[in-house]
């Protein structure tokens, strides 16, 4: 039995891992799911949220040698909370992102604009490298239903991380989704791409799950039992 953390990315809350949390819980792990301050649309104040809140409340909602997953955007926020707290984590699993480098910001288009919306268009969101396969029509307009804007806190704001290198003794998985992890490693050994370069700091395992940026809702049971098999060794 592992205790899992489950974190989705951007314009999500914890119902996306609503499967994949079934899934684990079957497999007998403890599982929570979290909703990220800033995005939970009942929250009026949501908007002030910055990295840093979502990196505290990360802290918060871990326990004791926590297995830490992260999805999309919660790559920097859940790497600041290892950062912040590296004892409360016993493996971090990134699901199709990474650990994003300090000064790293994940949408430096957003300008002055108070938050990042979900683009208007499909088309607009795999223009930006998220892949939708595996999702049907249905997932889909839940998904569009049910998107929470991300704050400019989150979005449009550097990755601050600090001068302890702990957090880079956490045991870390990456799944692998939409690129390969031939092409990862490739990119992370490049030196062209900034995003990636914070891995070469990292002893890290990777897994491949090919499939789109969402393998929660288009793979969820092969991404339960990744999941399960990495926090449970």
């Amino acid at each position: 039995m592992a205790r899992i953390l489950l974190v989705p990315g951007f314009w999500l809350g914890a119902w996306a891992w609503e499967e994949v949390a079934e899934q684990l819980r079957a497999l007998g792990d403890d599982v929570t799911a979290l909703t990220l301050p800033g995005l939970d649309p009942q929250d009026s104040d949501r908007l002030s949220a910055t990295l840093e809140s979502q990196a505290r409340a990360i802290v918060d909602a871990a326990g004791d040698s926590t297995v830490l997953v992260v999805h999309s955007g919660a790559g920097a926020s859940g790497y600041l909370a290892t950062d912040l707290a590296p004892e409360r984590f016993s493996r971090v699993i990134y699901a199709d992102t990474v650990p994003f480098p300090h000064g790293f910001v994940l949408h430096p288009a957003l300008g002055d604009a108070p938050d990042f919306l979900l683009p208007a268009t499909w088309a607009e969101v795999e223009a930006m490298g998220n892949s939708l396969e595996g999702l049907d029509e249905s997932t889909l307009a839940r998904f569009r239903e049910r998107a929470v804007s991300v704050p400019a806190g989150v979005a449009g704001r550097p990755v601050t991380l600090g001068d302890s290198t702990a957090r880079l003794k956490i045991p870390t998985t990456v799944i692998c989704c939409s690129f390969p992890s031939e092409l990862v490693q490739r990119l992370r050994d490049g030196g062209e791409e900034p995003m990636f370069q914070e891995l070469r700091n990292l002893d890290a395992e990777y897994l491949d799950l090919p499939t789109g940026h969402w393998p929660m809702w288009s793979k969820p049971v092969e991404l339960a039992e990744m999941i399960h098999q990495a926090a449970t060794r």
